[in-house]
């Protein structure tokens, strides 16, 4: 591994020497998918023309895509490993200790560290999570949802309504006991039950309470706002707009974060943005709300970046085996499956005091 890390930081400088563009690679990160050189410019050298060079990078590192970034002083080159590794949930969960209430598994940080995120927080309080097909948004949520569940085993800790359209997200999950109701795969249903929760809010508004939590998830966001039309959105918008306060969290799924498909209310009521790889440049753009990210050269199958706080951190999703998830879920109706007893201590979005 060494020598092949060598091998590919000597190619960089090169491909950089060779297009005037000089830099030397100073260190990097090997994580689970990828491998990110560090790349100090040269004095003079352009860092517009460095990430141009994204095509060139990958020709002569044979890889079938080179995304370049910059952080601060340097430019950092990503390469997709030969032999990506996955991350899995379970695992990840056995070493987290002191985890807030309310607080999702994402996945690895590019450090290395589980990144986790923490839904009370005024920083989050709603999360949107935007890719293509392929890019692994499902099933980011359905191990966002494992996590939360694994976390509040008792019903009374934590209510989870799963709003799934398409009636594949979350069909293996309908025997969740912290479901406040079934999986809503009706979109009719769907709005009756974004209106419940609007009335639980006002209700909750008005004697000052906020708990239990209440976590929303939508898979195919768009969908439903296309179906459900107007009646679907004004009710999302309120609940995005006041649900913190009453302890009530959306997190949503969608292929395309537009505003002409989601409207611009819901659209701007999302301070955390989740997004796997896009098709465009513009894509990434409207989808993380920032210029230059570059998610449309994310590898998919779980390689997302996080905007949070004024922040972009790029992670690799954790992941859960359909076949577990049966066996997880009648573990937790059981009692017998829990890590709401362990304890963290791990890098998250908004976990930590300095950070919230």
């Amino acid at each position: 591994m060494k020598q092949v890390l060598e091998f590919q930081a000597d190619r960089i400088e090169a491909v950089l020497a060779q297009h005037k563009a000089p830099g030397r690679v100073t260190g990097g990160v090997v994580t689970p998918r990828w491998v990110r050189f560090q790349v100090l410019p040269a004095l003079g050298a352009r860092i517009s023309r460095i990430r141009n060079l994204s095509e060139e990078l990958a020709t002569a590192l044979d890889a079938p895509n080179v995304r370049v970034a910059r952080q601060g002083a340097a430019v950092q080159v990503e390469v997709p490993r030969q032999d990506p590794q996955p991350v899995y949930l379970i695992p990840l969960l056995e070493g987290l200790r002191d985890v807030p209430p309310v607080t999702a598994v994402l996945g690895l940080a590019d450090d290395g560290t589980p990144l986790l995120i923490r839904l009370p927080s005024p920083d989050v309080a709603h999360i949107l999570v935007a890719g293509t097909t392929g890019s692994g948004k499902t099933a980011l949520l359905r191990t966002m949802v494992l996590s939360l569940a694994l976390r509040h085993p008792r019903r009374g800790d934590l209510l989870l309504v799963l709003i799934d359209p398409k009636g594949r997200a979350f069909a293996d999950m309908a025997e969740l006991s912290q479901l406040s109701r079934p999986v809503v795969s009706r979109v009719e249903e769907a709005v009756e039950s974004l209106g419940s929760l609007v009335r639980l809010m006002e209700q909750r508004d008005r004697k000052g309470l906020n708990a239990p939590p209440v976590v929303v998830v939508i898979d195919e966001l768009t969908d439903l706002m296309m179906v459900g039309g107007r009646e679907a959105e004004q009710r999302l918008t309120r609940l995005l707009q006041r649900g913190r306060e009453a302890g009530i969290h959306v997190v949503a799924a969608t292929q395309k974060p537009t505003a002409a498909v989601i409207g611009s209310l819901v659209k701007a009521n999302f301070p955390v943005r989740l997004v796997g790889k896009v098709t465009s440049a513009e894509d990434a753009r409207v989808a993380s709300g920032w210029r230059g990210t570059g998610a449309e050269r994310l590898m998919g199958r779980g390689d997302f970046i996080a905007v949070a706080e004024g922040q972009l951190f790029r992670f690799q999703a954790a992941f859960v085996q359909p076949g577990e998830v049966a066996e997880i879920v009648k573990l937790l109706r059981q009692g017998q499956l829990s890590t709401a007893s362990s304890d963290l201590s791990a890098y998250s979005i908004a976990a930590i005091p300095e950070l919230a």
